[in-house]
């Protein structure tokens, strides 16, 4: 059996004709489409919901948004499963959410990772093929997408929960797969926590992590026999032109007697992907095994992730004191940082701290700031 994991794909405005169209061999060059259509099995995280009418929901970040009819060519690749569990499969709402459930349902198109309550959402798929069963887990990491006990949404990572079904789901399958959406985009490594994590789950039975959602590709690190890959890139969304967006890869497991993974380098044009030629693909993957390899080294995943969140502190911290967009624009290029540093003490950073890092405050904060937010 060869399954091929890809990464995100969004119908965006460069390619959409070409989703409307069902023109695969444009989005994806004629090279990928040979590999993508050998495969047994074809997985990918479609990252956007696919509805006509815009109902965007109240949120930080974008709210994307796909037309009904790019689902012809999201059929044309011809998926053996669609994951949903992402921070965006909520951007227009549960109208957004059911529209695409739908769609897909209409289409045949099979999709796992969200439902109309928590219990619905969190349920697996497997796959069996020649007597062997493939269980598929997938989770999200808690933005504005996940569901509740009483509301729908995309299955969230829980450490009292997740655990357990990835576990069970051992106890039925030859294979677990787990793909998690989460981790920092456009960070290359791991923090120290998604490290701690995805390794528990490999304790608790599966063979294979795919970390999505970065937009950028990664490093791995085998683990007890198993395999934990941080961030692959995209599949097909088009929308950024940088070093992160430019290259994704693809990961091909072929399963016989044992299972053996497999990288295939992509690379962006401008209206969907095509399979990275020699020099790119070289490229590709001897930075990912250099990274890799860095990751293994004593220290190097903290002290890296403590460098990257150095870089990061000042626009969290604009953004905790309520700084705006031209405020925070006017403090960083004029002001080099004068109002944030006349705002800040050392008691003021010590209570943000509390008041994230205790368990007893930070649930009593989420709890009043998502009810302040009915009286705004």
């Amino acid at each position: 059996m060869q399954i091929i994991i890809a990464g995100d794909l969004v119908p965006t405005k460069q390619n959409i004709d070409l989703f409307y169209n069902g023109n695969i061999e444009e989005l994806m060059g004629s090279e990928l489409q040979s590999i993508w259509e050998t495969a047994d099995i074809r997985i990918f995280n479609l990252e956007v919901p696919l509805v006509d009418k815009e109902r965007p929901i109240d949120k930080c970040g974008p709210n994307l948004i796909a037309p009904t009819s790019t689902v012809k060519g999201i059929k044309q690749l011809d998926p053996s499963l669609i994951t949903l569990a992402n921070n965006h499969i909520l951007d227009q709402g549960e109208e957004g959410l059911k529209s695409t459930q739908d769609i897909l349902n209409k289409n045949e198109i099979p999709f796992v990772g969200v439902g109309n309550n928590l219990s619905e959402a969190s349920k697996p798929y497997i796959v069996e093929k020649d007597d062997t069963k493939i269980g598929i887990y997938v989770c999200a990491e808690h933005e504005f997408s996940i569901a509740t006990n009483k509301t729908s949404g995309a299955n969230p990572f829980d450490p009292f929960e997740s655990l357990d079904h990835i576990n069970e789901l051992k106890s039925k399958c030859d294979l677990v797969v787990v793909l998690y959406h989460g981790g920092k985009e456009h960070y290359r490594y791991p923090s120290p926590y998604l490290q701690k994590i995805s390794r528990k789950m490999i304790d608790k039975g599966a063979d294979l992590i795919v970390c999505q959602h970065s937009h950028c590709v990664g490093a791995y690190e085998r683990y007890k026999d198993s395999t934990i890959i941080y961030g692959q890139g995209n599949f097909i969304f088009n929308k950024h032109d940088n070093d992160f967006w430019n290259s994704s890869i693809l990961i091909k497991v072929d399963i016989e007697d044992d299972v053996k993974i497999d990288y295939i380098p992509t690379v962006t044009t401008g209206q969907g992907i095509r399979l990275a030629n020699n020099d790119e693909g070289k490229l590709i993957l001897e930075n990912f095994h250099k990274r890799s390899a860095e990751i293994l080294e004593i220290g190097f995943i903290e002290k890296s992730y403590e460098e990257f969140a150095r870089k990061s502190t000042d626009n969290y911290l604009r953004k905790l004191c309520g700084f705006g967009k031209w405020h925070s624009r006017i403090d960083r290029k004029i002001l080099k940082g004068y109002l944030l540093r006349k705002k800040l003490s050392k008691e003021y950073l010590l209570g943000i701290q509390n008041y994230i890092e205790c368990e007893a405050h930070r649930e009593l904060l989420l709890r009043a700031i998502k009810s302040r937010r009915n009286d705004v």
